[in-house]
């Protein structure tokens, strides 16, 4: 298949390690990425990202890392590119800037933060639409939580007319959706 030229950001946490279940199944999900034709970019270090990484590049795809200063650590063995910059913010939204699509699997407040800074950004156009996938069903109950506020006033945004982060029970299910829908926008 021929490369979309489009890259997924992927969030999740640093804790998972090599045979963990979330660590596997964020490595199937870099395979399931680099095989539909993405490129995969993440925070570079360890986790999630570690394994999205390691899957995406054993696939042979192309992997990017935004790694900042602050962390004091070098990023993980199977990044291609790394970008440096320094702060955690800083870090934050140059993941976001770079992504044509997002995923966030699994993690802890730092993922938290990462889901909610690109819902909301989506949600109160200060960028255009772009596709968001929660893969499992850890987020689910947060989503659904923060989906009923958003949609019980009449308010201006676009939660209201369209669900922004859709849910993938596996790895592949997200590559599928998100190729659907950057073939219908790229």
């Amino acid at each position: 298949m021929e490369p979309l030229s489009k890259t997924i950001s992927v969030f999740g946490s640093s804790r998972p390690r090599a045979g963990d279940p979330y660590y596997d199944e964020a490595q199937q999900l870099g395979a399931a990425l680099a095989a539909k034709g993405f490129a995969v970019c993440s925070g570079g270090y360890g986790g999630v990202m570690e394994a999205v990484s390691r899957g995406a590049k054993e696939a042979g795809g192309k992997t990017v890392a935004v790694t900042a200063r602050f962390f004091r650590s070098r990023p993980n063995p199977w990044v291609d590119e790394e970008i440096r910059v320094e702060t955690w913010e800083e870090r934050l939204f140059e993941l976001i800037r770079r992504g044509d699509a997002y995923v966030i699997c699994r993690g802890g407040t730092g993922t938290l933060v990462e889901l909610a800074v690109v819902w909301e950004m989506i949600n109160k156009r200060v960028m255009g639409k772009k596709p968001a996938v929660a893969l499992g069903n850890f987020w689910g109950p947060v989503i659904d939580c923060v989906r009923a506020v958003e949609i019980a006033d009449d308010a201006p945004w676009i939660e209201r007319e369209d669900p922004l982060i859709y849910n993938a029970a596996t790895p592949a299910a997200a590559a599928a959706y998100l190729l659907s829908q950057l073939g219908k926008t790229g």
